[in-house]
């Protein structure tokens, strides 16, 4: 496993809106009629995380993105990356519509139309990817979607390919920041079943999936990328 020093040092931001709504969709904001919807972190988050996307991924195939929520990073990725087909899902109807609407505006042909995928279950509508991308998932979701990602990264990934996520995560069973520990309390305030998860229990799991810890990038705002790849 190899450990990266951080890319940059601007903070991030990541407080949610609507302190008392335990939708993950209450962390974007929607533009009235307009059925795109912002999530204000991507824009702070999506350059530093592409620097390392371009370092992780395949050249080509195709890349599932798993709780795509807005769009925005789906988009934003696919334009940047044009040889690869971007496949966002999420299982909010919301997000899926805003989905569609941030690829109708920005015209990009390389993402499909979003698909309604809940991580958490046991059979997933696509079946096939050559690498998973999970942004900003797995403290704002029960533990069981975090099983439910990794042992569909197992299912879905062939041998090698990775599955990339980020967010905040404890290290050896500490934060990383006061920032950190702040958001943690205001999501288990939220919802008892989020919060911010310790990386050595979601390595374990992954390993129990039968995937293993390849890479773990610091980014920043205290956030980490952290990469697995299948066995």
């Amino acid at each position: 496993m190899v450990a990266h020093k951080p890319l940059a040092n601007p903070r991030e931001s990541c407080l949610p809106f609507g302190a008392g709504n335990t939708s993950f969709s209450a962390m974007m904001i929607a533009a009235g009629p307009d059925p795109r919807r912002y999530a204000p972190a991507t824009l702070r988050n999506r350059g530093p995380i592409l620097d390392v996307l371009r370092q992780v991924l395949p050249a080509a195939g195709t890349v599932l993105e798993i709780a795509s929520g807005s769009g925005e990073h789906a988009v934003f990725f696919a334009e940047a990356l044009p040889d690869l087909m971007w496949q966002p899902t999420d299982p909010d109807p919301d997000n899926r519509a805003s989905i569609r609407a941030w690829i109708a505006e920005t015209g990009v042909t390389n993402v499909t139309a979003p698909a309604d995928l809940n991580a958490a279950a046991r059979a997933w509508p696509v079946t096939h990817a050559d690498a998973i991308v999970c942004i900003n998932m797995i403290h704002i979701s029960p533990w069981a979607s975090t099983l439910g990602l990794l042992a569909g990264a197992a299912r879905t990934l062939p041998t090698a390919a990775p599955l990339y996520l980020y967010g905040p995560y404890l290290r050896n069973r500490r934060h990383t920041a006061s920032s950190n520990e702040d958001f943690d309390q205001s999501l288990r305030a939220q919802n008892p079943e989020w919060g911010v998860r310790d990386l050595d229990e979601v390595s374990d799991a992954a390993a129990q999936a039968g995937l293993t810890l390849a890479e773990v990038i610091e980014m920043p705002a205290n956030n980490l990328s952290v990469v697995f790849r299948r066995g």
